[in-house]
């Protein structure tokens, strides 16, 4: 990733090694937030005088106090003069909450470090002038990389206008998801579905196809711990097939959102009588449901990270598509056999043999039990 300098830099910073360990902590608390501030981003921050810390925050949940605000709390006098590490520029702009540039300039900081500029049109560079133009020094693409990557969602949102998507996929040995009557329950161990939970928890909607719905009954929610939020539900269901029995409308305080072929004037008055549930027509042809609409949408109400949890032919049509950014693969030691149903519903494709591969693995996990985890990522993702 190239530097990116604030507008009140002349030439490219020079960072020292405690500026790299002040926003590595920085970076490990924005972590902290992974499943509580969205649509807001995970932001993280380390005010230190000479190496010494005096003031650390991180923000938890959008409406809360952002992450300068803990830290300009916790420093209190000891902010003057001080060095702000922060791992996104601080806004200049009232929200929720009043400019966090603002406020470091009330507390006298003598130096702000921002790992990556806001492109949030409303900051895009205006709170790294603020404080210039206070007379504060500031520097930015300390850990870039790394930032990017806790806030990939967020930036997706963004800059591409649309979510992370990632897809989540449990497959046998010989890469087949179910039997051949669809039968696909368990075929991981529960070590792999305690792991999915986290995937649930760290985004902010899950989607899956009415397909998935009418033969699983799942509930989509995470329910192996305790969090802040819940992520948002999403059924595709293009001819509104979804019962109104499902497990997916058991919960009354967890909202679901059914995305549809259907016009309004024809929906369920069933479907429509359920005050958590939100349906919306959007855009199809021959039937299927338009995947680039769909996430427009959802990144217009502030969807950053999305998992998708469906079956063959939804995640086929997402990779078809060219939409999906992340693969989670959980492999099991078993085998089920040629007429089990495959991983993806993709056409045969005999040029990829001679084409390079288009996904890394960037990481590979034994889990308890003995179940395989693989992340691939797309190589032009976010």
């Amino acid at each position: 990733m190239s530097r990116l300098l604030s507008p009140a830099a002349s030439s490219a910073p020079v960072f020292n090694d405690t500026d790299r360990d002040m926003m590595r902590r920085a970076l490990t608390l924005a972590a902290e937030g992974r499943f509580s501030t969205s649509p807001n981003p995970r932001v993280g921050c380390i005010i230190a005088h000479d190496g010494q810390i005096v003031g650390q925050g991180f923000h938890l949940k959008a409406g809360g106090p952002h992450a300068e605000v803990h830290a300009l709390r916790q420093a209190g006098e000891n902010a003057r003069g001080a060095t702000a590490y922060v791992t996104l520029e601080p806004c200049s702009h009232y929200g929720r909450t009043p400019p966090c540039a603002e406020a470091l300039i009330q507390a006298g900081v003598s130096r702000v470090v921002a790992a990556i500029a806001d492109p949030n049109p409303q900051v895009a560079g205006k709170g790294l002038s603020m404080l210039s133009a206070a007379g504060i020094r500031t520097e930015s693409g300390l850990l870039e990389t790394e930032a990017r990557e806790l806030n990939r969602g967020f930036l997706s949102r963004i800059e591409r206008g649309r979510p992370f998507v990632r897809l989540k996929c449990a497959a046998s040995l010989d890469g087949k998801t179910a039997l051949s009557d669809g039968l696909s329950q368990w075929i991981t161990g529960e070590a792999a579905r305690h792991d999915v939970q986290i995937l649930r928890a760290e985004s902010c909607a899950v989607l899956t196809g009415i397909g998935t719905v009418l033969a699983d009954d799942p509930q989509l929610n995470v329910r192996a711990f305790p969090t802040l939020r819940q992520p948002l539900r999403i059924v595709l269901d293009s001819r509104l097939r979804l019962p109104p029995t499902t497990k997916l409308l058991a919960d009354p305080a967890s909202p679901v959102l059914l995305l549809t072929a259907v016009p309004p004037e024809k929906y369920p008055a069933a479907l429509t009588a359920v005050p958590h549930l939100d349906i919306l027509t959007v855009p199809a042809a021959d039937g299927r449901i338009s995947l680039p609409a769909v996430l427009t949408l959802l990144a217009e109400r502030g969807i950053g990270e999305l998992l998708v949890e469906a079956g063959a032919t939804l995640c086929g049509a997402f990779l078809q598509a060219g939409l999906a950014d992340e693969i989670v693969l959980y492999q099991a030691g078993k085998i089920l056999g040629g007429d089990a149903r495959s991983l993806f519903d993709l056409p045969e494709n005999p040029a990829a043999l001679q084409q390079p591969a288009s996904w890394q693995t960037r990481s590979v996990a034994i889990l308890d039990g003995g179940d395989l985890k693989q992340v691939l990522r797309k190589k032009e993702a976010v």
